[in-house]
């Protein structure tokens, strides 16, 4: 790696950006047409929430190289940041397209097409996502709730679970859980994966009310 990059990319980690800064001007000045130095200080400009120069310095890397893959994933990642949700799905999709295999990017791409309510064509993008990062909760999460929003109940159900299987503590997957016990009329079950969530997360608002639908079934049961 370049030593001027490396350079750059400690003084990130240590949270020294106008040294980093300094250090990417000097890369893009010494190695103009190479569209890397462009793509490091977008990356660089949207971690500091500068989405307007990130843009630019995206899209010269773009002018330089049609098929810079994590240029299109820098551009994707600043669309969904602002809620561009189409415009950040056709820039995954180019991502991808042009060989970037990342789960973030298959996740991210799945993520937009969830927001745009096109849960059926989200879901083998999670998947994806999921085989690229087995261990990772949050797309597992995501891939549940897609499952889930169509319909897919048992499959949703076992995804959630493997979630709790890998971070015991998750309030949100025991929430979906109860959710799923409802569903099923198991209200004792769903009563227990209200209370999981609550003991985890207090202010679990969806929880709360989870539980006082279950305990009222529960009384009207009697």
């Amino acid at each position: 790696m370049n030593t001027k990059l490396q350079q750059a990319i400690t003084c990130i980690e240590e949270s020294n950006f106008e040294k980093a800064a300094v250090l990417f001007m000097e890369i893009i000045e010494e190695q103009p047409n190479d569209p890397v130095g462009y793509i490091n200080f977008g990356n660089l400009l949207f971690h500091m929430n500068d989405m307007e120069r990130a843009q630019r310095f995206f899209e010269k890397a773009i002018q330089l190289d049609a098929h810079a893959a994590t240029a299109y994933y820098g551009l994707g990642n600043l669309y969904y940041e602002q809620s561009l949700y189409k415009e950040a799905q056709e820039n995954f999709q180019k991502a991808i397209e042009f060989g970037l295999v990342e789960a973030d990017v298959y996740y991210l791409l799945g993520m937009t097409l969830q927001q745009q309510e096109h849960y059926k064509l989200a879901l083998p993008y999670l998947l994806r996502a999921t085989e690229l990062a087995p261990e990772d909760t949050e797309i597992l999460f995501q891939y549940g709730l897609s499952l889930a929003q169509i319909q897919l109940i048992n499959d949703a159900e076992q995804i959630f679970q493997k979630v709790l299987a890998i971070q015991k503590e998750h309030s949100d997957a025991y929430y979906n859980l109860g959710v799923i016990a409802l569903y099923r009329e198991q209200l004792e079950k769903a009563l227990h994966y209200f209370d999981e969530a609550l003991r985890i997360q207090p202010e679990h608002v969806l929880a709360l009310n989870g539980k006082k639908r279950t305990t009222a079934l529960l009384n009207d049961a009697k």
